[in-house]
């Protein structure tokens, strides 16, 4: 090899040992930056798990709280180390496995006989919380959770569906057809969702006492449908947008009538814009709380953010572990959607929206 060949090739050497050097730190810092800024928000929700399997067994919570952190923060960042670095699937299931196997075997060691679960005991016997909240108020009947959760899940699903149909009509119909005031509406789309939704409260409270829907289930849902909407049609406007008129005229052209090209060419391209409106329509329905607050009287019509309420109101300072219990059994649906489909909503894509 002559001389200016090797100086050449230590020169690539240097670059790419730089280069590495640039990607490692880069990626460490990055890390770092994101563990930081999880924390503050990580923390609370590992300290109300904690409380809700350890309360009540003679004040040991926080100590099983750090215990914990310091067990499972370090699983999660590297968890998140792991799916940073590693490509193949086979290696990222083998990791994690390990993973939660040697913190699984750490929380036994240093928790595990501290941890239980009657604080749940809520979900196999709707009297206990009525008996708590005995010893603290003299309220009327608490309602059973389970009546709580299933009103809660037939407002979210209801919402949900409603959202999903209304808006990807609507927003295949803005995206494909030119009619008068079409900008105009678009730009009212966008006011419409920056528009402060308390402020509505009195005038849609006395629209739904006039219209016979207060303390309705169905009066609620037809409020967050209709305020969910405009955000909804506008982000499925832009996955329509992005789908291109010469696929939909290519079907057309062999045959297919508008419906059947619609239902079967471009909803399959906009399958993933569809999942995350309905995973935010979701989400939003069950974590509602001002308006259900306002609308909802009747204790059978309750749902969970107002079941959650009182009985932070009432038994917080009986049993705070029922207390955080209630409120892990809370979020339980939420954390499985996202859990399901994560791997969807970090595919969305909205393309160019056009005006």
């Amino acid at each position: 090899m002559t001389l200016a060949a090797r100086s050449s090739a230590r020169e690539w050497e240097a670059l790419a040992r730089r280069s590495r050097i640039r990607r490692t730190t880069g990626q460490s810092l990055l890390i770092a930056f994101l563990v930081a800024v999880s924390l503050p928000i990580i923390l609370p929700y590992f300290w109300m798990f904690t409380i809700s399997v350890s309360a009540r067994t003679g004040g040991v919570e926080s100590v099983v709280l750090w215990r914990a952190s310091a067990v499972l923060v370090p699983a999660v960042v590297g968890f998140g180390i792991l799916r940073l670095f590693t490509e193949s699937r086979r290696r990222l299931l083998i990791g994690a496995a390990a993973i939660a196997g040697i913190a699984l075997l750490a929380l036994l060691i240093l928790v595990g006989r501290d941890l239980h679960l009657q604080n749940y005991r809520f979900l196999v016997d709707p009297n206990i919380v009525e008996e708590l909240r005995g010893e603290a108020t003299t309220a009327a009947q608490f309602p059973s959770v389970w009546t709580a959760f299933r009103n809660s899940l037939a407002l979210a699903l209801a919402q949900t569906v409603l959202v999903l149909f209304v808006s990807t009509l609507a927003a295949y119909y803005l995206s494909r057809f030119q009619f008068p005031a079409r900008g105009g509406l678009l730009q009212g789309l966008l006011v419409l969702h920056a528009f402060p939704a308390m402020t509505l409260i009195i005038p849609i409270f006395l629209l739904m006492y006039w219209v016979g829907l207060l303390d309705t289930l169905t009066g609620v849902i037809l409020v967050i449908t209709t305020l969910e909407l405009p955000f909804s049609i506008f982000i499925m406007k832009g996955f329509f947008d992005a789908v291109p008129w010469d696929i939909e005229m290519s079907a057309m052209t062999d045959g297919a009538s508008r419906r059947q090209a619609f239902v079967q060419v471009v909803l399959p391209q906009v399958k993933v814009g569809m999942l995350a409106v309905g995973v935010f329509a979701f989400i939003k329905g069950w974590e509602e709380y001002v308006f259900v607050r306002t609308l909802l009287f009747e204790k059978q019509n309750w749902v969970m953010s107002l079941y959650i309420f009182w009985v932070s109101e009432d038994i917080m300072g009986v049993d705070y572990g029922i207390v955080a219990a209630v409120a892990v059994f809370y979020i339980l649906p939420s954390i499985l959607l996202y859990i399901f489909c994560q791997k969807f909503l970090v595919q969305m894509s909205l393309g160019g929206i056009k005006g």
